[in-house]
């Protein structure tokens, strides 16, 4: 069987340091997983790896069953993964519309010094609007996207990062910085615009982590030491000793 995703032992060594220490982790398409962890267990590493920002000592990581592990972000890009950035990474002097269109000419193999001749091109326009709708940004269309709220720079970001044609979207921290109730409009938000993708985030927030995945896997010094649905987890007392027994943690997941 493929899976939209695997890590098979992936190790990363810095120098003598062993950071990624043999995770291995297998996800279905379709699933929505949300990696947790203490801080520096390793889950930027491994987001770095799978999007091909660093390479592995040894392992192997597949996509779709093809293995990716040697090919530049670019090339894994283009094989179906996005990855959006904590850092919001949107163009900011173009409009909500421009930034979405040029995402959809991107993922339809068109270079950005056509956008001029392209500027009428109505499949990628059409496209354009219907993610604006989905994004609700239909009412911002014509803003440049450095006027929008914070929230909404972050809803345009995923919008790009699913323009751009990828079945498998990692988010890192997605709804870092944001209010609680922007928080629970995000998360729904997100539900919305990425049904039938394969999901990976990784989050610190638990109440999103419990409000948005299908399964959690737990990282704790390089190694997933637990990958099951949230109630598994929950429950599990290598979890609950290794993470969730943090005063900090359990209030957080107490109120989920």
């Amino acid at each position: 069987m493929s899976y939209a995703l695997e890590l098979k032992d992936l190790r990363k060594n810095f120098g003598k340091t062993e950071i990624i220490r043999g995770a291995n982790l297998a996800v279905n398409t379709g699933e929505r997983v949300a990696i947790i962890g203490p801080n520096g267990a390793g889950k930027s590493t491994l987001f770095n790896l799978i999007s091909g920002r660093f390479g592995p000592t040894s392992g192997e990581i597949l996509l779709n069953g093809q293995r990716i592990e040697n090919k530049t972000p670019y090339e894994i890009n283009r094989l179906g993964l996005s990855r959006s950035f904590q850092i919001t990474n949107i163009f900011p002097k173009l409009s909500v519309f421009e930034n979405l269109r040029c995402a959809v000419l991107w993922s339809s193999g068109y270079k950005y010094t056509f956008l001029k001749f392209l500027s009428d091109t109505k499949d990628a326009n059409d496209l354009a609007e219907k993610y604006m709708e989905m994004l609700r940004l239909d009412k911002k269309r014509d803003l440049l996207a450095m006027n929008l709220t914070y929230a909404e720079q972050r809803a345009l970001e995923i919008g790009i990062t699913i323009a751009g044609g990828s079945n498998v979207i990692l988010l890192d921290e997605p709804t870092s910085g944001m209010s609680k109730s922007e928080t629970t409009r995000f998360i729904s938000l997100i539900k919305q615009v990425t049904v039938g993708k394969t999901l990976l985030t990784v989050e610190h927030d638990m109440g999103v982590v419990f409000g948005l995945a299908d399964k959690i896997a737990v990282v704790v010094y390089g190694e997933v030491i637990a990958y099951d649905t949230p109630e598994a987890v929950r429950s599990n007392q290598r979890v609950q000793e290794a993470y969730l027994g943090s005063p900090v943690a359990e209030a957080q997941v107490g109120g989920h």
